[in-house]
Formats: C-alpha cells, sequence, structure tokens
C-alpha cells in the first residue's frame, strides 16, 4: 500500500502574495522630477507634402554627446558648463561673426523698436545611441538657460522685470525675438570620438 503524501493549503498564497506586491507599490519611491518639457509640433496633415528644409552652415549649431557623454560643440571638445555661454554668443551674434547666423533687423514694436536678432538660428542636438540620460539632460539644460537667460536679460532691460513676471503678451514678443529652436535628431552610434 503506497503512503500518502500530505498537501500543503495553499489557497492562502495568492492572498499573501497580492499585500506583498500593494505594500512594495505604496512604499517604492521613483524620482520623476527629472524630465524635459517640451511643446511638440502639431501633427502634420496625412495630405500635406513634407518638403526638406535646406539650412546654411552659419545657421547651424551642431551639439554632439559621444557613447562615453564627450561634448562636441561644432566638432570642438567643450566642457558641458560652457554650453550655455557658447550657446547665448551663437544665438545673438552681437559682432556680426560670419561663423555665427546671419542677423535681420526687424521692428519689433515699442519699446523694442529696430533690432537684430538671428530668426533663421538652429541649434541640433545629436547623441550616441549609448549616452547617458543624465548627460542629455545636462546638454538641454544648459541649451534651454541660455534662452532662458537671453529672455531673462531682455525683460529687465526693458520692462524691469522677470521674464516669468511679464503677462503673456509680452513673452511672446520676447519669445519672437529669441525663438527656442532646438531640434533633436535620431540617435546614432558615434562611438568613442
Amino acid at each position: 500500500m503506497a503512503k500518502k503524501i500530505p498537501q500543503i493549503n495553499a489557497s492562502s498564497m495568492a492572498d499573501i502574495s497580492f499585500l506583498l506586491l500593494i505594500f512594495f507599490l505604496v512604499t517604492t519611491s521613483m524620482d520623476v522630477n527629472q524630465g524635459l518639457a517640451r511643446r511638440l509640433p502639431a501633427p502634420i496633415p496625412p495630405d500635406q507634402k513634407i518638403e526638406d528644409t535646406e539650412i546654411n552652415k552659419r545657421n547651424l549649431l551642431v551639439v554632439k554627446i559621444n557613447s562615453v557623454n564627450q561634448l562636441m560643440v561644432q566638432g570642438q571638445l567643450m566642457d558641458v558648463r560652457q554650453l550655455k555661454e557658447e550657446a547665448k554668443k551663437f544665438i545673438l551674434n552681437e559682432n556680426d561673426e560670419s561663423f555665427y547666423p546671419k542677423l535681420f533687423e526687424e521692428d519689433f514694436g515699442a519699446p523694442f523698436g529696430m533690432m537684430k536678432y538671428t530668426k533663421e538660428h538652429v541649434i541640433s542636438v545629436q547623441n550616441d545611441v549609448d549616452t547617458q540620460y543624465q548627460a542629455y539632460l545636462n546638454v538641454q539644460n544648459e541649451l534651454v538657460a541660455a534662452y532662458n537667460e537671453l529672455r531673462d536679460e531682455c525683460a529687465h532691460k526693458y520692462f524691469h522685470k522677470a521674464y516669468k513676471d511679464l503677462d503673456e503678451d509680452l513673452q511672446k514678443r520676447i519669445n519672437k525675438i529669441y525663438p527656442q529652436k532646438i531640434s533633436e535628431a535620431e540617435p546614432k552610434n558615434y562611438g568613442g570620438n
């Protein structure tokens, strides 16, 4: 006669597993303070023809981050802490340098009047598929900080207020003087150089 093996009652195991899952979901914290605030363009209608845009080389600031998180701006190695100032020089082109974007003159109305600005500039950010997210975020933060500083300086100069304290109409007018044009290319494999 065969000996009977006692069975373990596992009916409460599912309840215990569910309670453990709930416990870990409730007690786990997630770091959600990192990310990029971006307004995406409106979708292109399916019947609209997409045309390639030709960009003059002098109007393009190429920023690359390779797989070992090295930053290259216009082919030159650069520390990320220098990027904001380089971007501001590029966007402003105060001395009408031939290697920075072409300056255009436009009347922006009172109190701005006639101003020279680089309306066709584009900052192209390209990263390697192995670039760390933190390095990518650092570059994005520096570029956005360059635009924010330029807008804030303009607000202080003409309105003696911070940009964030201006009404929406005045902010839009300053945004037209300093339009944020950051283009992100699809990640590639650049290697270590």
